[in-house]
């Protein structure tokens, strides 16, 4: 099988190229967001050394930040084992108007353990390789030149810990592996009393949005002010004590939904007496999620009180160029417009987390998100896979958990662990309806336990608790992977019916391929004719007559082709469309009819 850095692998690449001389110069998170900061995007040096060698005296080359190494945008294109570390080198200095603040230094992502060192001095360490860490460095600084070095080890999967379909030998569904750095680093100035976190609840029932905040330091006699804005115009101010949440009142609030993103702009400042301490900028929405029944006793999801079918396609957030990480901004960004214009209205972002640029953009677009956490433990074999999805094979998944590799109570804690830090990041984001903790059955344990800790941690969402084959009863949704026989009903009883993962269907184009010599899809097509007429009937032979009995949502594989799977709407590189544009429109429209017709008779 070609690996990484193969001439029949890399031959493709977006249509968009990194930001020169900074890629994703953006500011990376705009959910609190300040106006004085330092990217460290660009060129480090690099090395590979075994585990438990130093730090070498000579690096092996440059690397650009923040590409995975084993990507064609970082400049190197190499797999790490999971005997080598690597190392990360550069220098950076602080502005003089830095002087006298505390200085952070934030990681957006780095997979999977790593170790952080600022002038020889040990800043931090981190392991879990999705979420973001931030360390104070003030006390490492000096007056020039600062010398930063991260060294990095990732097991990929010869471990158990999360890793989603991360593989050293991809095939079929799994693919190249990613390690190192792979979202933003970048430095922030901030007083020495500043705001660390927001929490922002909206309740469109008493009509306020809750704002909780969290310091990092302490002072006496401190407040936090709120102002809430709408079309530029201050709709609320709120004042209160800082251990204490703020309720901003806004009477006849203006609805988030998919057909009007409305998002409101949020100031946040800490005062002392009369005096600002710190400021950041945020955005809010006003919406709720829930299911509600229909005439015939079928629960729908609803948005805002108002039943609502969801369909959409999965999205697995992965670049020829850049593997987990987008070329650009605008390569991000063009995957969710193109979702947009065919006429969907929802996202099942699947066992990966995005930078927080993507759900700001879904947010600001109206698309409404499905969030899996990423996947870990073992995975089922091809058996099970095929047992599982044409017979209909159980696992109780409350014991013998080595099946699941959840033996180690220590593993099965740093799930736990990182399953409510992917909460407490993406908490904030409106577009986000569907927590999924486990997706066929990988790395399962106690989804029943599981599902209902989420749903008392965040109310405000459902919960999709076993996506796919071993449902335990749990959670809102019986949840359905279909793909290799026909659609079908199935029994609800107590939850929403969903079709989690359905479709796959699968066109070769030459020249847009990952791997010429090999290919994935679940049915396989010749022509963009044959596939679109099978993909009509698909819906409107399949599709449209369970919508009336019960069907609330449908997930589509896929967005995009990935590696050799070739089933996505668009190619891996996104320069070619496998059906016409207008036709998707109009056969999705079709769908929210039937179900507005069921609904609304």
């Amino acid at each position: 099988m070609p690996g990484p850095g193969s001439s029949t692998l890399h031959t493709l690449k977006t249509p968009f190229k990194p930001a020169e001389p900074i890629p994703l110069p953006e500011y990376p998170r705009p959910q609190m967001s300040r106006p004085d900061w330092q990217n460290l995007n660009g060129w480090w040096e690099y090395a590979v050394q075994p585990q438990g060698e130093p730090e070498p005296d000579t690096y092996d080359g440059r690397i650009l930040v923040p590409f995975p190494i084993e990507s064609a945008l970082s400049g190197v294109e190499k797999p790490l084992q999971p005997d080598e570390t690597l190392w990360y080198r550069r220098t950076f200095t602080i502005p003089d108007s830095w002087q006298g603040q505390t200085v952070l230094l934030h990681f957006g992502a780095v997979d999977y353990e790593c170790e952080v060192f600022l002038n020889k001095t040990l800043v931090g360490s981190h392991r879990g390789g999705y979420l973001p860490f931030t360390f104070d460095i003030t006390a490492a600084l000096t007056g020039s030149e600062n010398h930063l070095i991260v060294a990095v080890q990732d097991p990929t999967d010869t471990g158990l810990q999360q890793r989603g379909k991360q593989v050293l030998n991809p095939q079929g569904i799994w693919y190249t592996s990613i390690s190192g750095i792979w979202q933003t680093v970048w430095l922030e100035p901030v007083p020495g009393v500043s705001i660390n976190q927001l929490k922002l609840t909206p309740d469109i029932d008493t009509e306020r949005l809750r704002v909780e905040v969290t310091l990092r330091g302490h002072l006496e006699g401190l407040r936090i002010e709120a102002v809430v804005l709408a079309y530029g115009r201050a709709a609320c101010t709120a004042q209160g004590p800082i251990d204490q949440p703020l309720l901003c009142s806004l009477p006849g609030p203006r609805l988030w939904s998919p057909e009007d993103p409305f998002l409101y702009d949020l100031h946040i400042r800490l005062l002392q007496e009369n005096r600002v301490v710190d400021e950041v900028s945020s955005y809010a929405a006003m919406r709720s999620f829930s299911l509600l029944p229909d005439r015939n006793g079928h629960l729908r999801f609803a948005v805002n009180g108002k039943p609502l079918f969801l369909y959409g396609p999965l999205d697995q957030g992965y670049f020829p160029d850049g593997l987990y990480t987008p070329p650009s901004d605008e390569a991000m960004l063009l995957d969710i417009e193109y979702t947009r214009q065919i006429s969907c209205n929802m996202i099942r972002k699947h066992i990966k987390v995005e930078p927080l640029r993507w759900y700001y953009h879904c947010d600001r677009l109206g698309l409404i998100v499905w969030q899996d956490m990423p996947n870990g433990g073992e995975i089922d074999g091809e058996f099970v896979a095929i047992i599982s999805m044409l017979l209909g094979f159980h696992r109780d998944d409350t014991h013998r958990l080595k099946r699941f590799g959840r033996f180690d109570p220590d593993n099965r804690a740093e799930f736990k662990t990182e399953l409510k830090g992917l909460i407490d990041h993406l908490y904030n984001a409106p577009c986000i309806a569907v927590w999924v903790p486990f997706n066929e059955s990988w790395g399962q344990f106690t989804a029943n336990e599981i599902g209902e800790w989420v749903k008392s941690y965040d109310p405000t969402r459902l919960v999709d608790h076993a996506s796919g084959w071993f449902d335990q009863g749990g959670g809102d949704f019986v949840s359905k992977h279909v793909y290799v026989r026909r659609l079908y009903k199935t029994d609800a009883k107590n939850r929403a019916f969903v079709l989690s993962e359905f479709g796959g269907y699968s066109l070769k184009i030459s020249s847009h391929v990952w791997n010429p010599g090999k290919k994935f899809g679940y049915r396989h097509y010749e022509s963009k004719e044959e596939l679109a007429e099978a993909y009509q009937a698909l819906l409107k032979y399949q599709l449209v007559p369970l919508i009336p009995e019960g069907l609330t949502a449908a997930i589509y594989t896929q967005t995009t082709d990935v590696e050799i799977e070739i089933n996505g709407f668009l190619t891996y590189d996104r320069k070619v469309e496998k059906f016409d544009r207008e036709e998707l429109y109009l056969l999705h429209r079709q769908l929210y009819d039937t179900f507005n017709k069921a609904v609304n008779p």
